[in-house]
């Protein structure tokens, strides 16, 4: 496989100034493509080369060959609560301008989702569109459309049938030369075929999805960097049925905008927003300027981030404090 430019990577003048220009040729920047259990994959003007696995070590992330050091300080970074017993902090993708946060219009569609994926993408510091996948399946496209727009004026959201030609171009203006995009979602709403699209090629795998609950099996496995011919970088992710968010309070207030401007504006600075006098939130929902379902939403949705943003706060002191302990125990005593 030839080696490509640093530029058709994602090279960007963000990564370059953290370097010295002298050291490029003993430590060439690379960028990690692929990450599995074994290892690592990574390109550059070095040649591909796997290294050992790293716990914080993502996709999309820029290292420097032979030097042993941490990745270069990312331009954005998407990261979730992981799922399972381990509890801690999973590194989903790095460096990554916009994120394609798809679904499809069935019964896969859900507003609670798709707010918890914009959440993840704005506290990443990437720019989220929303993709609607499937249109020939709804008798009313356009309704599923409306909920998408209704949910934040700030993300632009699109209508395509992943199969059509017309797919690959309207996903174009975020996809210009250096750019980097990642689809996020849950599984067989179609980001694989997306990733087709953009490639123009069968690169990924594809399936069907269940008739009875419009959810499809994980063709994705792992998380993988593909290069556009001439265009960007696609970040393909496995889908994620469980996405729990942590350290993501500001994610969330882009979200939900209008519930901030709003808080912003009522009596107390500490307002919970149930029975404090002079409320403006309370006072908007009895008005019917704001539906009490995007409050309960937005109350869920904060409550889960600050106990999850807590808890892994508590667990990374015990982790230190045990540390502490262990060097203490271990370390040689003097004569």
């Amino acid at each position: 496989m030839d080696a490509p430019s640093l530029a058709a990577l994602g090279w960007h003048p963000h990564f370059a100034a953290q370097i010295d220009a002298d050291a490029l040729t003993e430590t060439p920047p690379v960028r990690v493509v692929r990450v599995h259990r074994s290892g690592l994959d990574v390109l550059g003007e070095g040649g591909p080369v796997t290294l050992p696995p790293d716990a914080e070590v993502t996709v999309g992330d820029w290292l420097l060959l032979g030097a042993g050091a941490p990745p270069l300080d990312r331009r954005s970074l998407i990261r979730r609560r992981a799922p399972g017993r381990d509890r801690g902090v999973q590194l989903v993708a790095a460096n990554v301008d916009t994120v394609f946060v798809t679904t499809s219009c069935n019964a896969d569609f859900n507003v609670a989702r798709l707010e918890r994926f914009l959440a993840l993408a704005f506290e990443a510091g990437c720019d989220p569109v929303i993709v609607l996948t499937k249109p020939d399946l709804a008798p009313d496209a356009d309704a599923f459309r409306r909920e998408a727009e209704a949910i934040s004026p700030l993300v632009p959201v699109l209508t395509v049938d992943a199969r059509a030609p017309e797919a690959r171009e309207a996903l174009r203006p975020w996809c210009g030369p250096g750019r980097t995009v990642a689809f996020l979602g849950t599984s067989g709403v179609g980001k694989s075929t997306l990733l087709n699209a953009l490639m123009g090629t069968e690169t990924a795998a594809t399936g069907a999805i269940r008739e009875d609950d419009a959810r499809g099996r994980h063709t994705t496995t792992r998380r993988e960097l593909h290069l556009i011919p001439g265009g960007c970088a696609v970040v393909d992710t496995p889908g994620m049925r469980e996405l729990q968010l942590t350290d993501a309070a500001d994610g969330i207030d882009e979200v939900f905008a209008d519930i901030s401007d709003l808080a912003a504006a009522c009596r107390f600075r500490d307002c919970t927003h149930d029975r404090e006098p002079g409320c403006a939130v309370r006072a908007a929902v009895e008005a019917g300027d704001l539906d009490q379902a995007r409050l309960a939403r937005w109350r869920k949705l904060a409550a889960e981030d600050a106990h999850n943003t807590a808890d892994l706060a508590e667990r990374r002191r015990r982790d230190k404090a045990f540390g502490k302990m262990v060097r203490a125990v271990t370390k040689p005593k003097r004569r």
